[in-house]
């Protein structure tokens, strides 16, 4: 059977619709941008297609896509590890600055924390010592800084930038104190330069520095390592800050900027051609480092503390009154956060000693009880094991831990109350403390190192020198410092003992006491010599001039104690003669050394200010020209340190608020612990 051929089945208005399809051209994927943006077909000629030819237009080439599946799937979530760190980077922001407009496009993310209040542009920092001035409590702002919107996921975007940009500024070349360097004895005004009129050029980011080649940044760095660091070393036996960190400062821009600040602004104490501005520049430069690698949750908690520990020993460089106290407690808090104590080893010990050190001086200023009680340090205080050479910062440990409990003891005594029966109690038991306390003095004593004694000794007589205290001849400066915190102690305890109060002949042995470890005390410091090396300017070249370079800080508390104690007017104007010999080798503030010891000796009279100091001291130390003394009675004594009431990342107040988050992983796997 033939099939039958029947009408097509297909409707009309879609066969036509086909043909349509069919006969509309197909759009050009291959075709230029430009034709693609005035909407003309393109003819795909090359170099340059037909329409822009006639349009004298520039043929642009290249491939625009068109993203149909917009699914967007939250990363995985990796736990990190010990041997490496995932961050998530936003780098949009940061290619859309490199086009004209591009960074228009963005929000503004300059978000100012509630209730905060943002400083001005310009930092006027105003810090001191606060071994030295009396500290202003109220919570003070650090520098500003832009939190990015997003909290630690939004942090990535903004850390590079400025990174990037610190490690630009340390790559500059041409610096205009390009023929200064840390050897020369002169430094003249001119080729110091401002730091605002500097021209700086960006250069590719380098993630490690070789060498230092800026001169400037040179001269900061040796005048830290050679003046500033062998302080800080005074009591680690590996000087981590003046011979190890240095290095890993080349590829650590915040530990960098930390060190150059603490150069400039030695120079700034010891020569008036350096100026606060360069100081301030690396301070700042550093301390926002710091506080955005707080932001980070994946940071080196190790860097951190370090850093925050070299910026603490800047801000007690100060000579100003303290009114901000950025990183005194800021260290601490990140210390404990790291978990170093007395047990910790490398740059955790290093940093530990220091900063319970400075505390230490600071509450023997202030009255104050030790913020972190000994008894938490951890320290290991059995005196019966070795004692042989090479221990000797192990002992210094041990007689700072002892000094702590002395100042602990003193900041806790109280006056004599109404009830006799009450009172005798609390003297008796008081007493028993104090016997204590000696004996761990008298056992410290017996048991150092050979190292630790004294290779000579000789009278005030016997010497060319014509010092009136007995000159005690100590050779290693851990060894230094190890007497002048037993002495201090031991002047603390003939102070403090309970029983002076019932008993005459208790008088008389205290007062004995403290005066031969008074004059002890002052011979140690007044015979401290060492070849003299100096940037300074208008100094004479002395081979054996006085140097306190590496026991400064200790020195200046220690002769405070001692000198107080002194009652012959020779003696009280020497121990002014050396505390002007510090002043003017280490550019230490001195004004309270010096009002608290004029006061205590009554020297307030006419008749005494009158008088011309001996030994080279100039009239102009004398009470009448000091600046007024911060008022005392807002400062209470006895309390625990109020500067480190808040030291810690557990408490709702604590340092760095606004800007802290907690770490996620522990710092004990970091790369700064082979050390």
């Amino acid at each position: 059977m033939a099939s039958k051929s029947g009408p097509s089945t297909v409707p009309a208005d879609v066969a036509a619709a086909a043909a349509a399809a069919a006969a509309k051209p197909k759009r050009v994927r291959t075709g230029c941008l430009t034709c693609r943006e005035r909407h003309l077909k393109c003819d795909e000629g090359v170099p340059d297609c037909q329409n822009c030819k006639k349009s004298n237009r520039e043929c642009k080439r290249g491939v625009r896509l068109n993203f149909i599946d917009t699914t967007i799937k939250n990363p995985p979530i990796t736990p990190p590890t010990e041997e490496w760190d995932v961050v998530f980077q936003d780098e949009s922001r940061e290619i859309a600055s490199e086009y004209r407009g591009g960074l228009s496009r963005y929000a503004a993310i300059d978000i100012e924390a509630e209730g905060d209040v943002v400083p001005k542009e310009e930092s006027t920092f105003d810090f001191a010592d606060p071994m030295i001035q009396a500290p202003v409590l109220a919570h003070q702002q650090l520098p500003s800084q832009q939190i990015p919107p997003g909290g630690v996921e939004a942090y990535a975007a903004s850390m590079q930038p400025m990174q990037d940009q610190s490690r630009d500024q340390h790559q500059r070349h041409g610096s205009t104190n390009s023929d200064s360097t840390f050897s020369s004895h002169t430094i003249g005004a001119a080729s110091v330069s401002s730091y605002n009129n500097t021209k700086q050029t960006l250069t590719p980011p380098s993630e490690t520095r070789e060498v230092l080649t800026d001169p400037e940044e040179l001269l900061f760095m040796q005048v830290f390592v050679e003046e500033v660091g062998i302080w800080m070393d005074s009591m680690d036996p590996y000087k981590h800050f003046s011979r190890l960190l240095p290095f890993d400062s080349l590829s650590e821009p915040m530990l960098l900027n930390a060190f150059l600040a603490c150069g400039a602004r030695h120079l700034v104490l010891v020569n008036p051609a350096y100026q606060e501005d360069k100081a301030l520049h690396y301070y700042d430069s550093a301390t926002r480092l710091l506080l955005r690698q707080l932001q980070n949750p994946y940071r080196d908690t190790v860097i951190c503390a370090t850093t925050a520990v070299i910026l603490n020993v800047y801000e007690i460089m100060c000579e100003k009154p303290l009114q901000r106290m950025n990183h005194i407690a800021g260290a601490r808090a990140l210390i404990k956060e790291c978990g170093w104590n007395a047990t910790s080893v490398g740059v955790g010990a290093a940093c530990f000693w220091l900063n319970v050190g400075m505390e230490l001086l600071s509450c023997l200023h202030f009255n104050w009880q030790v913020a972190w009680n000994p008894n938490d340090w951890g320290l290991d205080m059995d005196f019966s094991g070795p004692t042989g050479p090479g221990r000797e910062e192990i002992w210094t440990y041990r007689i700072l831990w002892i000094l702590g409990k002395v100042a602990n003891f003193r900041a806790l005594m109280t006056p004599r109350s109404s009830d006799p029966p009450q009172d005798h109690m609390r003297i008796q038991n008081r007493y028993e403390e104090w016997k204590i306390l000696k004996d761990w003095c008298d056992a410290w004593d017996s048991s150092v190192p050979r190292t630790m004694q004294p290779l000579g000794r000789s009278h005030p007589f016997q010497q060319t020198s014509k010092s009136l205290f007995p000159e005690v001849w100590l050779i290693k400066r851990a060894t230094v410092i190890a007497r002048m915190f037993y002495h201090t102690a031991l002047i603390c305890l003939a102070q403090t003992n309970p029983m002076i109060s019932v008993s005459q002949q208790e008088v008389q042995d205290m007062q004995e006491m403290q005066m031969q470890n008074a004059q002890t005390l002052c011979g140690i410091i007044a015979h401290v010599k060492d070849r003299y090396r100096s940037h300074q300017i208008d100094r004479p070249l002395d081979n054996l001039l006085m140097a306190f370079r590496g026991v400064a800080s200790v020195a200046l508390r220690s002769i405070h104690h001692a000198g107080e104690c002194l009652i012959s007017r020779p003696e009280q104007e020497e121990v002014l003669t050396i505390v002007n010999k510090i002043h003017k080798e280490t550019g230490w503030g001195i004004n309270f050394v010096i009002e608290g010891l004029i006061k205590k000796w009554g020297w307030n009279d006419q008749d005494n200010l009158q008088q011309p100091l001996n030994y080279g001291f100039q009239q102009q130390a004398t009470a009448t020209s000091l600046p007024p003394a911060p008022p005392t009675k807002s400062i209470p004594s006895g309390i625990p340190n109020p500067m480190y009431a808040r030291a810690d990342f557990g408490q709702p107040i604590h340092p760095y608020q606004n800007y802290y988050v907690a770490p996620q992983h522990p710092p004990g796997g970091q790369n700064f612990n082979h050390f």
